[in-house]
C-alpha cells in the first residue's frame, strides 16, 4: 500500500522553501507514496517542476501580489478572505478541493502553514512541520505560537541552532525527540549544469574584486548594510564591486540609498535572475549582509560552487560554513561585515585557502543524503 501524503505550501515562486519542495519531490519514489500537493496560489517559477505524478491542488490561480495600488487591493482582500474561510472551515476544503480523500501523512512546508495543518479535520493523520526560517527571529512567532508547533509528531529544523531553540521550549523528552534537524536537500548537478549557461549581461568586465549576493531584497538580508561597509571600504581604497541578485518590497529603497552614496559604478542590482549561478560562477567571493536567516540555501550553492563565502552569524550558517572551516563567520552587525569582507580584499591567499577546504570538505546537504533522511522520518511514523 502506498502511503497517502498532503502537502501544503503557499506558492511555488522563488523561493529557498520552495525550491527545497520541488527537490524532495523530484527524487521521492513514486511507487511508494501517493502525494497530494495544495498550494493557496497558483504561481510561480517552479509549477512547471512538479514531477507529473504529483497531484496539484490549489484555491486560487493568478499573480502574486506585493504591492497596494488601488485596483489590486479588492483582489488581495478577496484572497486573503477565500483563504481564511477554508481555515475557519477546514471540512470545505477537505470534501471540495481535496475530495474527501484519506491522508496518512500530512505536511507543512513552510512553518507558515502551522494553522492550516493543526486545523485539519484528519484527526488520525500524522503531522509534520518544515520550519525553513528561525522563527525565534520572527515577532509573529510568540512563545505561545511556538508551543503551539508541538502538536504535531515531527518538528524538522534546519540547523543546530533551531533545534537547540526548539528543545529549550519543549516541556518533555517526547516533544524534545519530535524536533529533528534535517539539512535542505541541494541538487548539486543541477547547480552545477545551471552555472555553465552562458550570461550576455554580467554588469563588470574588470579584474576588480568582486562579491555576489542573491536574495529577495527584504530588510531582514541587511544590504542597507552591505551598502556602508562597501562605501566605508572604497574610501579605505579597498577597491572591490558587488552584484546584488534579487527583487522585493525593499528594492526601491536600496537602489534609492545605492544613489545617495554615490555607489552607481561599483554596485550593480540586477533584479530577479531565475538562473543566479552563472553569476555567482563569475563573481570572486559570496557576501551574506543578513540580519536572520533558516537555512541560507544560496550558502550552500555557493559551497557547491566552490565560492569563498563571508556571511553574518546567522542561523544555519554553522552548520553550513562547518563553524568557519569553509568560510568566514563574522558578528551580525555592519562592523562584522565589515571585518570579513576586509579579510578577503587584504589577504590573497585567504581565498585560495577556502577553495581548497571546500573542494575537499563532504557536503552533508547533498540532495541524496537528505531525502533518504526525509523519507526515513516519513517511513517511521
Amino acid at each position: 500500500m502506498k502511503k497517502k501524503i498532503l502537502i501544503r505550501i503557499g506558492s511555488l515562486r522563488h523561493g529557498g522553501a520552495e525550491k527545497v519542495l520541488i527537490n524532495f519531490l523530484k527524487n521521492l519514489p513514486e511507487d511508494k507514496y501517493e502525494v497530494d500537493l495544495l498550494i493557496n496560489l497558483y504561481t510561480g517559477m517552479y509549477i512547471k517542476e512538479v514531477p507529473s505524478w504529483v497531484n496539484l491542488h490549489y484555491l486560487i490561480k493568478g499573480e502574486m501580489i506585493t504591492t497596494n495600488k488601488p485596483h489590486e487591493i479588492p483582489v488581495k482582500a478577496f484572497r486573503v478572505l477565500y483563504q481564511k474561510m477554508f481555515l475557519l472551515f477546514p471540512f470545505l476544503l477537505y470534501r471540495f478541493i481535496l475530495k474527501n480523500k484519506k491522508y496518512d501523512v500530512e505536511i507543512a512546508a513552510i512553518h507558515g502553514m502551522y494553522r492550516e495543518l493543526l486545523s485539519s479535520p484528519q484527526k488520525d493523520s500524522k503531522k509534520i512541520i518544515w520550519i525553513q526560517n528561525d522563527i525565534f527571529n520572527l515577532k509573529e512567532y510568540t512563545p505561545d505560537v511556538i508551543r503551539q508547533l508541538f502538536r504535531f509528531d515531527r518538528i524538522l529544523v534546519i540547523s543546530n541552532k533551531l533545534k537547540e531553540e526548539m528543545q529549550k521550549v519543549a516541556r518533555n523528552d517526547k516533544e524534545k525527540q519530535s524536533v529533528i534537524k534535517i539539512f535542505n536537500p541541494i541538487d548539486k548537478a543541477d547547480t552545477l549544469n545551471k552555472a555553465n549557461t552562458e550570461i550576455s549581461d554580467y554588469p563588470f568586465s574588470s579584474q576588480i574584486p568582486t562579491f555576489i549576493t542573491i536574495g529577495t531584497v527584504y530588510p531582514q538580508k541587511g544590504y542597507d548594510r552591505l551598502l556602508d561597509v562597501h562605501k566605508k571600504l572604497m574610501d579605505e581604497g579597498l577597491k572591490h564591486q558587488i552584484i546584488i541578485i534579487g527583487d522585493g518590497f525593499d528594492y526601491e529603497n536600496i537602489q534609492a540609498k545605492l544613489n545617495l552614496l554615490g555607489l552607481q559604478e561599483t554596485v550593480k542590482m540586477v533584479g530577479f535572475r531565475s538562473n543566479p549561478y552563472p553569476y555567482l560562477k563569475k563573481a570572486d567571493f559570496y557576501v551574506m549582509s543578513s540580519r536572520h536567516e533558516g537555512f541560507p540555501t544560496i550558502i550552500a550553492e555557493a559551497l557547491i560552487l566552490n565560492k569563498p563565502v563571508v556571511s553574518t552569524d546567522v542561523s544555519g550558517i554553522k552548520d553550513l560554513l562547518q563553524d568557519g572551516k569553509l568560510g568566514i563567520i563574522t558578528a551580525n552587525s555592519e562592523d562584522g561585515i565589515y571585518n570579513g569582507m576586509k579579510k578577503f580584499l587584504t589577504n590573497q591567499e585567504l581565498a585560495n585557502h577556502y577553495e581548497k577546504e571546500i573542494a575537499a570538505a563532504d557536503l552533508p546537504f547533498v540532495l541524496q543524503k537528505s531525502v533518504a533522511k526525509l523519507q526515513e522520518i516519513i517511513d517511521q511514523l
